[in-house]
């Protein structure tokens, strides 16, 4: 049985692709749909008083019909936003606005939403869109890599979500920098200051094991600056499961939150990679249960839905290429029922592959007639 938490976090996120889509599709003729995120941690009442701020500014709009409606939806917002005590964990999104498809009508709506990851951003917009993209890179298919800068002043481990970092630990070594001695003294300190080094190594190879030795980390990414990554990575610091997971070594300028950052921008090619493998490997999964288990395997667009309508499919694969319409309609259905979903490319073989076997196929949890 799946843990309640994951089922919680599937169907948090089957909520949250159902609003992005509903939301999408509103627009408005001026600038007067109002999008705000408030990340975790965040004071409520904070936001109310910058909500209140700009509810004031609103009565300045010189159009009667845009002032009415900013105006609108702002109060509208602000009363929903009352009746929170406190910021949910996760942060929240909250979207209003008149969304009448008749001019001169009203129909103001407010929606909000604590999305199944935490939001980060603080953000009030005002558009003739709802401002949508925090939400939709949450709905992105996300691997996860574990990330490592360091030389032999410190190093900093975080993951890589999507495009999100998260830090996770930051080490200082003690090891000393440049020193002049001469003679006898100068072999002997030189020994010590690899022997801090080599404990240094120990420590930080200690960390990846304990962070990067788990399922989700697809792979590991090195950088800094200096041949200290190169030495770590070639010395036996990590376990041989963690240290076969490094994708690539990356010279970078810094090392902290900067060369975390640069660390990623110059491994985009390995991840790219990494994400057409994934894709690989899940279509050669179907067509493998297909060829072997055939009653385990269903594709194209009625067998799939039949599939899904009997609550039997584990893992769904939708073609990018498959149309949008039935694309929603079959990933919320899958999500609904805690399926696993994943938008396969045109980049591959076997992504054109399946593309031509109808767009879109699923692996089953047990046979269906």
């Amino acid at each position: 049985m799946a843990d309640i938490n994951d089922k919680e976090q599937r169907k948090l996120k089957f909520q949250l692709r159902r609003l992005v889509r509903d939301l999408s599709k509103k627009r408005a003729r001026h600038t007067e749909l109002i999008s705000v995120y408030i990340p975790a941690g965040y004071q409520i009442q904070g936001i109310i008083d910058q909500l209140s701020t700009e509810a004031g500014t609103a009565r300045n709009i010189q159009s009667s019909t845009t002032r009415k409606n900013v105006t609108g939806a702002l109060e509208r917002m602000l009363s929903h936003l009352r009746t929170y005590k406190k910021t949910p964990k996760n942060g929240l999104a909250l979207f209003s606005g008149n969304v009448a498809e008749r001019e001169g009508s009203e129909d103001f709506q407010v929606w909000s939403i604590e999305p199944s990851e935490e939001i980060r951003v603080k953000i009030y917009r005002c558009d003739q869109a709802f401002f949508l993209e925090p939400l939709q890179e949450q709905l992105e298919v996300k691997a996860v890599y574990g990330l490592l800068v360091m030389d032999r002043r410190e190093a900093n481990l975080a993951l890589l979500k999507g495009k999100q970092i998260i830090s996770l630990i930051d080490l200082d070594s003690m090891v000393p920098g440049k020193f002049k001695v001469g003679g006898q003294s100068a072999g002997r300190i030189a020994r010590v200051i690899e022997g801090m080094a080599n404990d240094f190594y120990k420590k930080v190879g200690s960390y990846c094991n304990e962070k990067f030795d788990k399922p989700e980390v697809k792979g590991i990414i090195v950088g800094g600056p200096g041949p200290t990554k190169e030495d770590f990575v070639r010395g036996e610091f990590m376990r041989t499961p963690v240290r076969n997971k490094v994708l690539t070594v990356k010279n970078t300028g810094y090392t902290g939150e900067f060369g975390l950052k640069e660390v990623v921008e110059s491994s985009e090619d390995v991840l790219a990679n990494e994400e057409r493998t994934m894709e690989t490997k899940l279509v050669q999964r179907f067509l493998m249960t297909l060829a072997t288990r055939k009653t385990f395997a269903a594709y194209g667009g009625e067998p799939v839905m039949k599939a899904l309508d009997a609550h039997a499919v584990e893992i769904l694969l939708i073609s990018e290429s498959y149309p949008e319409d039935k694309t929603d309609v079959l990933m919320d259905k899958a999500e609904a029922l805690g399926a696993d979903v994943y938008t396969i490319s045109m980049d591959t073989r076997e992504g054109q592959q399946l593309a031509g076997m109808g767009g879109v196929a699923a692996v089953l949890r047990f046979a269906i007639g």
